[in-house]
């Protein structure tokens, strides 16, 4: 059971940095990614950008639901639970 809710945690971080580059990449304007990353923490829009790249854990935990696998699921809901909290500790230190 930790195992399994351990690959969905993991699943869930890499989808959300697969994610998060993609939407860097489509909302940089031809930048690459690290400036992209540095003018959006320049100008406080981070927290928008790591939450636009959350979207692909959305897809990750229907796709383990749609297969019974619940405890990846919950892997999954756990890593978007706890990146949303780092986003929000982040923008208000």
């Amino acid at each position: 059971m930790k195992k399994e809710i351990l690959i969905g945690f993991l699943i869930g971080l890499i989808a959300n940095a697969i994610g998060l580059y993609l939407a860097a990449t489509f909302l940089g304007n031809g930048d690459d990614f690290t400036t992209v990353i540095k003018a959006a923490a320049a100008e406080n829009f981070i927290g928008k950008l790591v939450s636009l790249g959350a979207v692909l854990n959305l897809l990750a935990f229907f796709v383990f639901i749609r297969k019974r696998q619940d405890y990846r699921a919950r892997g999954v809901l756990l890593a978007t639970v706890i990146v949303a909290v780092l986003t929000f500790v982040f923008k208000y230190i």
